[in-house]
């Protein structure tokens, strides 16, 4: 297949919220251009691509999946996606290997929190939008609003969304001057500012359509225009502009006018899209649903566009069937958006050139001496510049992108090929797991795939300049056969070229859950997926009998390869750990187990919620907190079993923005201090930008903005001396950072002792001890410290002391970062990771006059004790500092109508909820709240919600933020007033934090200090009932 053909292919995914449409959309489409794979009477009720039985039972689509169809000459492979955010990682998936999307938004319901979701994940992807307003019929039969009043209301639907995407363009704008301010080398693309003055959804460029894909209608307005030009004998480009915005058409004059050229004209004056568009639109509505609706309007609407409308059709009792019969034959649904597409999206070849960046981005190489690396480059560009053309030949180097792998039973296979001829559909896998065929869902970028061919599997973490070591991220397998994707059904082709979205069988054993697949070694590996949340639900599962242990393991491992979201670990216990993205994906995957992939009976413990652990300290009491730590007053102090080293810790908080810019560029990190990729499967964050600069300098720039944003918001509370010795204290901070943790990348900070800390005298031995300093090596991998100033990386040397005990000393660091790694990772409380804090440690060690310097240590190896003492100091420094438990919140969007709101109230009460706004939407009885919900609450929030408000309200959640419980775990009244208020302790309100910290302890086994008897004077056995 030449260039030619390839331009006549169109990806496409539909993208939206839950239930705004999606399947709706597509049946329509399937049923006009499926090849009579689904009756058009059926179309928006069937709902043919939600074939899982979960998801015709929950009416909502669940995975990602294509289908090809025939629209004139052109072939437009169909993905549709799900709106729920559970399942946002197919959304993902789909977004990667679509040129295009659809972004359908409810014209009733408007822009919620998905919306911007798929927003955001189209820009990220690079893919070329178009807005499709679905459920017009819905403005009309039950809000019953007038032409004025909808035309209103979609023109600030198409700001809103207009406004969401020239954010997401400014942002991009904003991060690439930072990037020219903060001197990175190289140019910087500035390609957002060019088209930033115009608005990216404009009807009157075509790439807006208004539809109700239940009656199966819908237009652009190219086709009024088109009509209207022949009937006004006016001009299609001047009718089209005429068509949305403040435009009128002067009957006087026949000439389309302003608002002005319409003075003294009319006074029931209305745009050109009410009178033109919507008004025969309403009309036909009204003829044919209201009693007395005249059916002279719908005899004058076939005569007039000419339409075959069967007269039994419209002579039917049911107005349904009369409205869609009419509408669908007028305002035709699939070719309106297939039009569209045609028309505004990308073909494969225009948009993998404006893709490349996102796809396959440019990498600073350094090409060695030997001239081995130098072919390589040369090899891996020429792939690049061939993904990048899209080159379909068959001598170009094929390459294609495995978004997903999914599971389908192989008694599903065709079990002919395309030429007839028999298909060894047969399991060959080891038994247990023969009833599941592993496929790839995969789309084509670059040259000729064909069935029996060899290809090269490359792991993300491929690099092909790196030779042998890279062994383990490549693998070289043989397809066995190619899909065209049907919804359901697969038909057999021999080859695809590129541009095509395929299904591979043969590559099951070979990727779990994406790869890039090449005909070359001498390859690039595609960006790794980016996904909107990460996967927080965990349950520990378990068989019901024992012996069924085997079949659940391979269950496990068969439903990690299917679901491109789950997470399969062991916890410390030994249990088997289930990670999904909410309840509703924790139940599918908990279905798919016991019925389809391990087939036995499970135990699912209750949801594992994760919490981390930090100190008290905001405003002021994080400026006394610093203090105190540069002061070097308050510490606690350690010493080893042999008492050979001295651990001092001081601990004080971070201010929360700097936590937050360490939390969320946690990849960005791992590049830079460990100078690997760390897996970028995690959440993509809705405020955090994207940028393809310079990582280190914007990195830095984060940092820096943080701490300008904590002094500016102390700065109004403190004289100006203060606030800037405030903000010179930070800057020597970060000056000193050893090391980062936990796992080297968290949200914690090691810092080196200070310059003016001398050695210590142990005066009960009249022994000098010698501070161990460490090395700022963050600080200088992060820009904030240049070589040549580093001059705290050595041990302070005396003539006193000897050299053995420098040499020593030098070797303790690394036990010294190990040790504040182990309390990072497991903190106090209840062994939760450590959350915003920073530690100062100073180490001490003092000469052996033991006399058994060669000997073996009756406390073992002396780095061991150490690394004991670190860990234990910073446990205890977190303690004695007023610990916090840190709890992962919701930001949770409800909708429900007036009468419900207060038992919506209620129950968000009691989750502890704290409801953040509340608005009417304009135009209709439902209420829209916003509020924060903690995770430890959510678990059948939705059910309750619905069984209180009696399924009126819907609720979504998507994980927002930390927030740090306020209430103290081990408050006992001691002062007063506390004495007067609360008693002896036993009128104390149940403490949230210890509840939970103590439901955490008892979880992972560890003691819990619990009263069996809280009230011995009070007799409660009194009506018991046995």
């Amino acid at each position: 297949m030449g260039e030619a053909a390839c331009r006549k292919i169109r990806n496409i995914c539909i993208l939206a919220h839950v239930d705004h449409g999606k399947t709706t959309l597509a049946d329509h489409l399937i049923a006009a251009c499926g090849g009579g794979v689904l009756h058009p009477k059926l179309a928006g009720r069937l709902r043919f691509m939600d074939y899982l039985d979960e998801e015709q039972r929950r009416a909502i689509t669940m995975k990602s999946s294509s289908i090809a169809l025939r629209y004139k000459d052109f072939s437009v492979n169909l993905i549709d996606s799900p709106g729920h955010m559970d399942f946002c990682s197919e959304v993902s998936t789909a977004a990667r290997l679509s040129d295009g999307a659809l972004i359908l938004v409810d014209a009733v319901e408007g822009v919620h929190i998905q919306t911007h979701a798929v927003l955001r994940q189209a820009w990220v992807e690079k893919l070329t939008p178009c807005l499709v307003l679905n459920k017009i019929d819905r403005l009309i039969t039950e809000l019953k609003l007038s032409p004025m009043e909808a035309y209103n209301r979609l023109q600030r639907i198409v700001h809103e969304v207009n406004g969401i995407v020239s954010a997401y363009k400014s942002e991009k704008y904003l991060s690439d001057v930072d990037s020219l301010l903060a001197g990175v080398a190289g140019e910087v693309n500035l390609e957002s500012v060019e088209d930033d003055e115009e608005d990216v959804f404009q009807p009157q460029k075509g790439n807006v359509a208004f539809v109700c894909a239940l009656d199966g209608w819908g237009f652009c307005l190219s086709q009024f225009a088109e009509f209207y030009a022949s009937k006004l004998g006016a001009s299609m480009t001047a009718l089209l502009k005429g068509l949305w915005g403040p435009r009128y058409y002067n009957t006087k004059t026949m000439m389309i006018v302003g608002k002005k050229g319409m003075e003294g004209v009319s006074k029931d004056r209305q745009p050109m899209f009410v009178q033109f568009v919507l008004r025969p639109v309403w009309q036909v509505y009204q003829a044919t649903l209201e009693e007395d609706g005249g059916k002279r309007m719908l005899e004058k609407v076939v005569k007039t566009f000419n339409l075959s409308v069967p007269p039994r059709e419209l002579q039917n009792k049911d107005p349904r069937v009369v409205l869609q019969a009419v509408m669908s034959r007028w305002l035709p649904l699939s070719d309106s958006i297939l039009s569209m597409v045609v028309k505004c999206m990308p073909d494969p070849v225009s948009s993998q050139s404006a893709r490349i960046s996102r796809l396959l981005p440019k990498r600073e190489l350094v090409v060695n001496d030997t001239g081995l690396s130098s072919d390589v480059v040369a090899e891996a560009e020429h792939v690049r510049k061939c993904v990048e053309a899209c080159d379909s030949s068959s001598d170009a180097p094929c390459v294609a992108f495995v978004s997903k792998m999914f599971a389908v039973p192989y008694k599903m296979l065709p079990q002919r090929g395309s030429n007839g001829e028999a298909l060894n559909n047969q399991p060959t896998d080891e038994v247990g797991e023969s009833e599941e065929c592993f496929l790839a869902f995969a789309r084509i970028f670059s040259g000729v795939l064909h069935s029996g061919q060899k290809v090269f599997v490359l792991s993300a973490l491929y690099d092909p300049l790196k030779g042998e070591s890279m062994q383990r991220h490549v693998q070289e397998a043989e397809l066995q056969h190619l899909y065209l994707m049907m919804g359901q059904g697969l038909k057999p082709v021999f080859s695809a070229s590129a541009g095509n979205v395929v299904a591979i069988q043969g590559l099951g054993q070979y990727i779990l859950k994406s790869a890039t697949l090449s005909s070359t070694r001498n390859s690039w590996p595609f960006s790794s997926l980016m996904f909107q949340v990460a996967p927080t639900l965990r349950v520990a599962i378990e068989p019901s009998d024992p012996a069924d242990m085997g079949a659940l393991m391979r269950g496990l491992r068969l439903l990690n390869h299917a679901d491109p979201f789950v997470e399969v670990t062991v916890s410390s216990r030994g249990e088997q750990v289930l990670a999904a993205a909410g309840e509703v994906h924790l139940d599918r995957c908990i279905k798919d187990l016991r019925e389809r992939f391990a087939k036995v009976s499970l135990e699912v413990s209750p949801p594992l919620v994760s919490y981390k652990e930090t100190i008290e300290g905001e405003g002021f009491a994080l400026l006394e907190n610093a203090k105190a730590l540069s002061s070097g007053t308050e510490h606690v102090e350690k010493t080893t079993p042999n008492g050979r080293c001295i651990i001092r810790v001081q601990v004080m908080k971070l201010p929360g923005a700097l936590t937050k810019v360490f939390e969320d560029s946690a990849d960005i990190l791992g590049d830079i201090i460990e100078g690997k990729s760390v897996k970028r499967n995690g959440s993509l964050n809705l405020n955090t930008p994207i940028n393809d600069g310079n990582s280190v300098a914007t990195l830095r720039k984060h940092i820096i903005d943080a701490i300008e944003s904590e002094v500016e918001s102390l700065s109004a509370q403190l004289d100006k001396e203060k606030t800037e010795k405030y903000r010179k204290m930070w800057y020597r901070f970060l000056q000193r950072i050893w090391s980062l943790g936990p796992r080297q990348i968290g949200p914690n900070i090691l810092l080196i002792p200070d310059l003016k800390a001398g050695n210590l005298n142990n005066s009960s031995q009249d022994q000098k001890g010698i501070l161990v300093r460490g090395s700022c090596d963050v600080s200088r991998r992060l820009g904030f410290l240049d070589v040549e100033t580093d001059t705290v990386s050595i041990v302070e040397d005396s003539k006193e002391e000897t050299e053995s005990v420098c040499v020593e000393a030098e070797a303790l660091k690394n036990s010294i970062v190990s040790g504040f790694q182990l309390a990072t990772a497991a903190g106090p409380l209840c062994d939760e990771p450590l959350w915003g804090l920073a530690f100062l440690v100073e180490p001490y060690i003092f000469p052996d006059n033991s006399g058994t310097a060669h000997q073996p240590d009756q406390y073992g190896i002396f780095s061991g004790q150490v690394m004991t003492a670190v860990k234990e100091a910073c446990r205890a420094a977190v303690l004695q500092n007023k610990p916090r438990l840190v709890e992962a919140m919701y930001f949770c969007e409800l909708n429900t109508p007036t009468e419900y709101l207060g038992s919506m109230y209620a129950v968000l009460a009691r989750r502890r909820a704290r409801v953040l706004k509340e608005e009417m939407q304009e135009g209709s009885a439902l209420f829209t709240v916003h509020a924060y919900v903690p995770v430890a609450e959510s678990f059948g929030f939705a059910d309750e919600l619905r069984r209180w408000t009696s399924g009126g309200a819907s609720a979504l959640l998507v994980l927002s933020h930390w927030e740090a419980l306020s209430e103290d775990p081990f408050f006992v009244p001691k002062t007063a007033e506390e004495i007067e208020e609360f008693g002896d302790g036993s009128s104390v309100p149940p403490n949230i934090a210890r509840k939970l910290m103590n439901s955490v302890r008892r979880r992972k086994g560890l003691p819990v200090e619990e009263k069996v008897v809280q009230h011995a004077t009070k007799q409660r056995t009194l009506a018991r009932k046995v």
